[in-house]
């Protein structure tokens, strides 16, 4: 394993490149290099055994802080919608199987809600944020952001549920935004949890 200096280097417990690319340019004017899993191949899959996105974040952390010796952050987020009763939920990333794809993701979130009129639609991004240090110390937060899911898929940016995820304050979905433009919604919710 390479030699990471841990002033420089923290370690995002995912291997999603969409997170890892959206994290690296939020911390880039900070000068630190955001590292996935795929830097740690030893660490391997670590189980979300959590009943709550909370929880799911803080396991991750904790267990890659530990394995790779560098201050770590986790997430875990996923998309609840109201008329579905929260669901997805934790389960947003397998919400159609183990190994789904986030188009069968969003076609399955389609086919749910195909007789929900869009005023029932209402929906919310969530995000719990633990950071671990390999000295024990915990950092946490969580943010939500408010929406509803649109009827059909809009949009080229982001990834999983950011086409059928509509800003109504921005009157378009997540994928038609710029990454400015998202990451800028995404860093006041966590300025302000």
């Amino acid at each position: 394993m390479p030699a990471y200096d841990p002033n420089t280097h923290i370690v995002l417990a995912t291997r999603n490149k969409g997170k890892l690319a959206e994290l690296g340019d939020m911390l880039k004017d900070f000068g630190l290099t955001v590292l996935g899993l795929d830097a740690f191949p030893e660490i391997g899959e670590i189980e979300e055994t959590g009943q709550t996105f909370a929880e799911n974040a803080l396991l991750k952390a904790r267990a890659v802080s530990q394995a790779a010796g560098l201050a770590a952050l986790a997430d875990d987020s996923g998309l609840c919608v109201d008329a579905l009763d929260g669901a997805p939920g934790v389960y947003s990333a397998r919400y159609s199987g183990p190994n789904a794809t986030d188009e069968q993701n969003n076609a399955k979130l389609l086919n749910a809600l195909k007789d929900v009129p869009q005023d029932k639609r209402t929906a919310r991004f969530v995000c719990a944020m633990a950071a671990a240090a390999p000295d024990g110390r915990i950092l946490e937060t969580s943010g939500a952001w408010e929406g509803r899911i649109a009827t059909a898929p809009r949009g080229e940016n982001g990834f999983g549920y950011d086409p059928l995820f509509f800003d109504d304050t921005a009157g378009i979905t997540s994928a038609q935004m710029t990454k400015d433009q998202k990451n800028g919604i995404i860093l006041n919710l966590s300025s302000t949890a």
